[in-house]
């Protein structure tokens, strides 16, 4: 069940840069964040936010970020907290849901090599040779209108993953200006009308980049599955349990993208607009 905000120009996966620490999950909820292996992905979303840290820098003011810049943004991209903001947002998502359903299916032979897969081919794409071999297998697939195609695409609208990851990135996107504005890393004033204009001219450009994404990665990560295996899959998304946990997984990832975005825009600023850490 992975999911990913595509960042756009500057906008990195993230979490919460301070905040209380909250309470430890129930037993149930606990269960379920080690089926889905999110201790694994916070780990890989660490990478990827260093990868991006740096692309910040080399965009903003290459060559000046230096040991300085590393240091803010591992400090930002800190796993305890990532994965505790993370299953936070869930359990308030889920509060009163019977997490059982979802337990079960990613314990049961099908849901862990699931859950196996994903982990495997998000931290495979880390290496981006791979990420771009994964892409030009899809536009070879479509070229050969290959049938799996199909079935991916129906993954893709049960578990609204083209609007989802849109808007989360849109989100982001404003997070980090504002973020950036507040900071005062800009070199003019700016509205919020004129932040607002200026992140929804993204869009076109998020949603294309999305939907390639999100189908060279699926397609790679489910090639061992039979149809029948990925049938089963989209049944469970489309499930009263698979609906509450995607909408739940996409409440907190957005808690962490935005208020990541935000602490990267503020920590940016203090390098844009020369000032010390």
């Amino acid at each position: 069940m992975l999911r990913r905000y595509l960042p756009v120009l500057l906008l990195p996966l993230a979490i919460v840069l301070a905040g209380p620490l909250r309470a430890a999950p129930s037993a149930e909820l606990a269960r379920l964040v080690e089926a889905l292996a999110l201790p694994d992905l916070v780990e890989i979303m660490q990478e990827e936010g260093r990868a991006y840290g740096t692309d910040i820098e080399d965009e903003m003011f290459s060559g000046r970020g230096g040991a300085r810049w590393s240091a803010q943004v591992a400090e930002i991209y800190d796993g305890g907290r990532m994965l505790d903001t993370l299953t936070g947002a869930m359990e308030n998502a889920l509060e009163g849901e019977d997490l059982t359903p979802m337990v079960e299916f990613f314990t049961g032979p099908l849901g862990a090599r699931l859950i196996a897969l994903e982990t495997s081919a998000r931290r495979a794409q880390l290496d981006p040779e791979v990420e771009a071999e994964s892409v030009a297998r899809l536009e070879e697939m479509i070229a050969d209108d290959d049938p799996r195609l199909a079935l991916i695409e129906e993954f893709v609208e049960a578990n609204d993953l083209i609007e989802q990851n849109v808007a989360g990135a849109l989100n982001s996107n404003y997070a980090f200006f504002t973020g950036l504005a507040d900071g005062g890393g800009l070199s003019m004033e700016v509205t919020e009308d004129q932040m607002l204009r200026e992140t929804w001219s993204q869009e076109p450009q998020i949603r294309a980049e999305t939907r390639e994404w999100l189908f060279a990665f699926l397609a790679m990560a489910y090639a061992p599955l039979s149809d029948d295996e990925l049938r089963a899959y989209i049944d469970f998304s489309r499930s009263e349990a698979g609906q509450e946990l995607n909408a739940a997984l996409f409440a907190g990832f957005d808690v962490m993208f935005r208020d990541i975005s935000r602490a990267l825009g503020l920590a940016a600023a203090r390098f844009t607009g020369g000032q010390d850490i």
